[in-house]
């Protein structure tokens, strides 16, 4: 089994700043990507931002420059830093991993998912 826990989603003024964080556990050996995806009411979920285990980013154009992402030494943990917020970044926010468990299966793991709005 494997566990992904998001926290630091909430309700920001447009302008300003959130962290999410993303821990995985579990039966993992070892994990290749990490990454946030968004979904917003009516709209398809899109990838936001990932990083590699060699520590690679990529981001969506819509966020270059305002969001960045990193993973801490260990490797398990996400972070999603987030700043300039805008109305367009409301969502719910989820958290995935691309796993490789004790039984050798690559396996892409999801969080729950944790609501972000930006909104005056």
């Amino acid at each position: 089994q494997v566990q992904l826990v998001e926290s630091g989603g909430g309700l920001v003024q447009p302008g300003e700043s959130l962290r999410l964080s993303c821990a995985a556990s579990g039966s993992i050996i070892s994990i290749n990507v990490m990454g946030w995806h968004r979904q917003a009411p009516g709209k398809q979920r899109e990838l936001v931002a990932q990083v590699t285990r060699g520590g690679s980013t990529d981001y969506t154009d819509s966020v270059k420059g305002r969001f960045t992402i990193s993973r801490d030494s260990a490797g398990n943990t996400v972070y999603l830093q987030m700043n300039s917020l805008k109305p367009e970044d409301t969502a719910v926010y989820y958290c995935n991993a691309q796993v490789v468990t004790t039984f050798g299966i690559r396996h892409s793991a999801w969080g729950h998912g944790t609501q972000v709005t930006v909104s005056s």
